[in-house]
């Protein structure tokens, strides 16, 4: 674990060197630890995929102080358990409007729709962490057969609850957002609403299955 100064307010907790399992889960231990330790200097913590950023309230403490703080955290840090994950599964009606880039990514992949769909919804995702907007979760790890680059040209916006790839990720897009991912379909599910607790529907940690569903399945979820 490395500690770096990130701003003026802020410190970086470097936890891995790669995207990955192993990085992940060292990341999920550290968010566990600084939660349980409820430092009242501590304003947010923002996880990634290898690192922590650990927002400092100033009027409460100095980041020299924080940093102290937060070391001594480490001598503990492999007694917290771990979490068991959450299985979300979200509904994705593939393709058609719901989905425009389908059809392009299974012929750059030389597969069929319905291969693309069956491959895409075949996989466990994990759930690394939320960032871009509100409820946005990177998820991983898509297969390696279906890794695309982002759009050269991203569109101006995106509908929520679209279900987009980019490279070896996948997301659910919660808000009308520009957006560069590969559209492939999308889910009547809300990702991020101001009137649920918790507002967002995945969490760092979460596992995330895509279940296939039919236009008349999507209509009658959005319907109830």
């Amino acid at each position: 674990m490395r500690i770096t100064a990130a701003s003026d307010n802020s410190l970086l907790l470097t936890l891995g060197e790669a995207i990955g399992l192993e990085s992940h889960l060292h990341v999920l231990q550290w968010l566990r630890l600084l939660q349980q330790a409820n430092f009242p200097w501590v304003r947010n913590l923002q996880p990634s995929y290898a690192s922590i950023l650990v927002t400092v309230e100033l009027r409460l403490t100095g980041l020299d102080a924080a940093q102290a703080a937060l070391l001594s955290l480490e001598a503990g840090a492999d007694s917290v358990p771990s979490a068991s994950p959450k299985l979300v599964e979200i509904p994705v009606c593939y393709g058609g409007t719901f989905g425009p880039d389908l059809a392009e990514v299974a012929r750059i992949h030389s597969f069929t729709e319905p291969q693309v769909i069956e491959l895409h919804a075949s996989q466990l995702y994990r759930a690394y962490f939320l960032g871009f907007s509100p409820g946005f979760a990177y998820l991983g790890d898509l297969p390696e057969a279906l890794a695309m680059p982002r759009l050269d040209t991203p569109r101006k916006s995106v509908p929520p609850g679209s279900v987009g790839i980019a490279n070896r990720q996948t997301a659910v897009y919660p808000s009308p957002t520009p957006g560069g991912w590969r559209l492939l379909g999308r889910t009547p599910l809300a990702m991020f609403r101001l009137d649920r607790e918790p507002h967002t529907l995945l969490a760092p940690g979460d596992h995330v299955r895509f279940l296939p569903i039919s236009p008349e399945e999507f209509a009658a979820w959005r319907q109830n």
